[in-house]
């Protein structure tokens, strides 16, 4: 029987999730053997400088996935190295070195879960089902439990006992367009404040996903999505129009759009999301 395009490609997806999870299935078996007391961000900051690059207009970044599966060794070799380590060592590191680990964690985990199709995918939405998100499949290994991006994501980082750091959502990276930029370095302690402030301050002025038209102030669904993440407290702000007020400058808003967000007569209104996947495309030669 002859397959048809459609037909190699969905089996080349199913052959690649199953290959994911015995991935997950060998680093976990991994884990339990062994452990360490710490892990280098060093492996995964090579191939993000090697192979993420800055769109044409500078305002995201986009992926080489062809460079990142010619270099897939080095990717497993890093996941497996999240593997063993332990939820007592773990607990043991800074709030800030924990929330490092987990943002690179869910980074490294979304691209190897693109590999597993690459390139016969548009979408990371490809590699679900009807009745299941790529986001809620369980197969990554991680402190000692079998775990999804969304449980990375919504309880590790997001969850009641997490950071209340709403800036993560500039930094996790769903392999979309519409997505906050992916960055082309590692998360670390030392310098993660800073980082996640570059990656807000770089996703806000980006006008093709937040801007003023007319009586309103457009915005990614993010906001829309996790907008609660917005008001719980971080630096004392309560609602979202305060976030936008804070960074006014770089959403381009004058003091009397200021006052209109503050007093509600400036309308927030949410954008689609583009959830084509970021890859590049290099120029081809002759």
């Amino acid at each position: 029987m002859k397959l048809t395009l459609l037909d190699r490609r969905v089996v080349r997806q199913r052959v690649g999730m199953l290959c994911v999870l015995m991935l997950g299935l060998s680093f976990a078996l991994c884990a339990r053997a062994e452990s360490v007391t710490s892990v280098s961000h060093v492996p995964w900051d090579q191939l993000l400088h090697a192979h993420v690059v800055d769109t044409p207009d500078g305002r995201s970044t986009s992926v080489d996935y062809a460079g990142m599966l010619a270099e897939r060794a080095k990717l497993s070799a890093y996941l497996q190295s999240l593997a063993l380590v332990k939820k007592d060592t773990f607990a043991s590191l800074s709030q800030p070195a924990q929330l490092a680990f987990l943002i690179n964690a869910y980074n490294a985990w979304t691209v190897e879960l693109v590999l597993t199709a690459y390139p016969d995918l548009t979408s990371i939405k490809d590699l679900g089902s009807f009745f299941r998100s790529p986001w809620s499949r369980a197969f990554i290994p991680l402190l000692e439990e079998t775990r999804s991006l969304d449980n990375i994501e919504h309880d590790l980082i997001r969850g009641d006992d997490g950071y209340q750091e709403p800036r993560i959502h500039f930094a996790v990276n769903c392999a979309s367009i519409g997505c906050p930029a992916l960055r082309a370095e590692a998360y670390t302690e030392t310098r993660l404040e800073s980082q996640l402030e570059d990656q807000t301050r770089r996703f806000l002025q980006d006008s093709s996903r937040n801007r003023v038209v007319g009586d309103g102030l457009e915005v990614s669904s993010i906001f829309k999505w996790y907008r609660e993440d917005f008001q719980q407290g971080w630096l004392g702000y309560s609602r979202l129009e305060d976030f936008f007020s804070h960074y006014s400058d770089l959403l381009g808003l004058n003091s009397d759009q200021v006052q209109a967000l503050s007093d509600g007569s400036l309308k927030i209104r949410f954008v689609a999301y583009d959830w084509a996947l970021n890859q590049s495309v290099k120029p081809t030669t002759n």
